[in-house]
């Protein structure tokens, strides 16, 4: 059905991730992931990913990527050609992982009912701890790749987000549970949707204008038995 297509917005992150899945589990299709990587460094900005990180996740997700290169000054642009584009493939909605920062939520709202579309927020207004257990609590992998180094150390780069992940950060004042406001940000290598595993097998910590991001450096791709839940 028409209205059960749209495109995710992925960052590659954990809370993109978990929309993708509650949607996909709401019997909606979706046709195509869509990134925007940074002109400058050809990574996902703020979190650090590597583009060709992110089209092994869109493979190991089984979903088509529409990737984008991106500054500062042409994002919305870019955004709105993009949206353009996939109007043109008859998709009008769109998923995002966002949870409580409403003026970023009026931006996207604003821009996507300009071009015609829907935006689908799965996440929106739910408890913060309460998502980030639900996604351990699924079997999703992640690992932090970037963090605000005035907010956290630099031990917790290169963290996995488990349980003792969610333990140790809550006793942290002033960071939210899932780093809603930036303070620190994941690449997803596993789940319950991967057809396949992004194993990461050597990575270095760089710190570049006060944010400690996770360099991976060397990786390797393993098809597993799929686990639908």
């Amino acid at each position: 059905m028409a209205d059960r297509v749209a495109a995710c917005s992925w960052s590659s992150g954990k809370d993109s991730c978990l929309a993708l899945y509650r949607v996909m589990q709401n019997g909606y299709r979706i046709a195509y992931i869509f990134n925007f990587i940074s002109h400058e460094y050809g990574r996902v900005s703020f979190h650090g990913t590597k583009s060709d990180l992110v089209q092994l996740q869109s493979e190991a997700l089984g979903i088509p990527l529409i990737q984008k290169e991106t500054t500062k000054d042409t994002y919305e642009d870019v955004f709105r050609k993009t949206l353009q584009e996939l109007k043109r493939m008859n998709i009008n909605q769109i998923i995002r992982g966002d949870i409580y920062l409403q003026d970023l939520q009026k931006w996207v709202e604003n821009i996507c009912n300009s071009e015609g579309f829907k935006v689908i927020s799965p996440l929106w207004g739910e408890s913060t701890p309460r998502l980030l257990n639900n996604f351990v609590n699924l079997g999703f992998k992640a690992i932090v790749t970037s963090i605000q180094a005035d907010k956290l150390d630099e031990s917790w780069l290169g963290r996995t987000i488990d349980k003792n992940f969610i333990k140790d950060l809550q006793t942290i004042k002033d960071v939210d549970i899932c780093g809603e406001k930036g303070e620190y940000h994941t690449f997803v290598y596993d789940g319950p949707i991967f057809n396949k595993r992004i194993n990461i097998k050597k990575t270095k910590k760089l710190l570049i204008n006060n944010f400690w991001f996770l360099d991976i450096q060397e990786y390797s791709f393993e098809k597993k038995e799929r686990r639908w839940v």
